[in-house]
């Protein structure tokens, strides 16, 4: 059942998530405008981010709604009857297998005549608020970043995305993972990096000119990548974290995140903010007026808007069913991997053809993701035996 739904949500995620990206390259591209025909491209991350993550919170929702129990209470529904995870293996399995550290077990069961405060509603809220202000902070950093470095080097700097989430989940939560995890973690980084550095549009290169770029300005957008990174990294070990803690589910964790970032994104949005370089880069009084103008302006962006606000909604779906159920550190290998498979089947589609370093760089990839799925199979079999073995014990007795 397990490789099942693991199957289920590595196709989840590569559909929506591809379609999406389609969306997303539109909307970086000028739209027509239908009072003088002038082409001008849409200047509103922040709008775009407000829109997906009002449509996720709607279908994380709907979803509850539609797998709701019979007696089922809305706070229960919500996930807000609080109560610890059973024990310290459930919070290992919730994060992918990831070890607690040796406190973890005893602060797995608060004493009843000292409630502990780390397990009850208002921490969990705050969490999830802490993961919405991480999402928030990161996106225009991550937007920044293009400005001063090419996209092959974004597209770089993002493939070692484990690195940080497993580093985050070190340094906050002192947590220890299995030795494969580790292995993994090197050799899916260390093929991308060979497959996106073998390639023929180098990093150093601007796609504007062929004059490479300064080492000031390159250095520029490798800060505001790393920053996004490690906010990035913040924000999946946070939800780990959550898992381990607390009996939620992944779609619980995806309606309350999303409602966070959508207040946060519309209050930001209202709020006539100066210039000010990253985090509010528009020019217009407020982003909200400047997005509407444009829309009214430019009717032909409403069709990719709601393209990438829908399909981010359903893609995210698949995203924290994967999270709860199998970790962030799997998380990441399908959302990277899914960056390989985009591009061989540019390759295929387009007649690409690839370097010698760049198919030894798949083969590098897909060489750490049979070590993750054959250590899992195994898990998978050893539990399979315990269980039988204690089954018979009972039926003994």
């Amino acid at each position: 059942m397990s490789f099942i739904r693991l199957g289920l949500c590595v196709i989840g995620v590569y559909s929506m998530f591809l379609i999406w990206a389609i969306a997303q390259e539109r909307l970086s591209v000028p739209f027509e405008s239908i009072v003088d025909g002038s082409k001008e491209k849409f200047k509103s991350p922040l709008f775009m981010g407000t829109c997906q993550s009002a449509m996720s919170s709607i279908s994380a929702i709907l979803y509850l709604l539609f797998r709701r129990k019979s007696g089922q209470s809305l706070t229960q529904l919500l996930g807000l009857d609080v109560s610890p995870a059973s024990s310290a293996a459930d919070g290992a399995k919730a994060n992918g297998d990831a070890k607690t550290n040796g406190d973890a077990k005893a602060n797995g069961h608060a004493h009843a005549k000292h409630p502990d405060l780390r397990y009850s509603t208002k921490s969990l809220l705050l969490r999830y608020f802490q993961c919405a202000v991480f999402i928030t902070s990161a996106a225009p950093f991550g937007f920044a970043a293009l400005s001063y470095i090419t996209y092959p080097a974004m597209v770089l700097g993002k493939s070692c995305k484990l690195v940080p989430v497993m580093i985050m989940n070190v340094l906050l939560y002192r947590r220890k993972f299995a030795a494969h995890k580790y292995l993994v973690v090197a050799m899916v980084t260390l093929g991308i990096t060979m497959f996106m550095g073998f390639g023929k549009e180098k990093p150093s290169k601007s796609k504007a000119s062929d004059s490479p770029l300064s080492m000031s300005t390159q250095l520029i957008g490798i800060s505001y990548l790393l920053i996004n990174l490690a906010i990035d990294g913040a924000t999946n070990s946070t939800q780990d974290e959550i898992f381990s803690r607390f009996r939620v589910s992944g779609q619980q964790m995806m309606f309350w995140i999303n409602l966070f970032c959508t207040l946060l994104t519309s209050l930001i949005s209202v709020l006539p903010l100066p210039y000010i370089p990253v985090l509010h880069p528009s020019h217009s009084r407020t982003e909200l007026e400047g997005a509407l103008t444009f829309i009214h302006e430019h009717p032909s962006v409403i069709v990719p808007l709601a393209q990438f606000a829908v399909t981010g909604a359903l893609g995210q779906l698949f995203i924290f069913e994967t999270l709860q159920h199998f970790g962030s550190l799997t998380l990441v290998t399908i959302t990277l991997t899914r960056k390989l498979f985009t591009m061989l089947l540019s390759v295929v589609v387009y007649n690409h053809k690839l370097m010698p370093g760049q198919w030894a760089g798949a083969a590098v990839v897909f060489a750490g993701i049979s070590v993750e799925a054959w250590v899992k199979r195994r898990d998978v079999h050893a539990k399979r035996v315990i269980q039988e073995k204690e089954k018979a014990k009972i039926k003994s007795l």
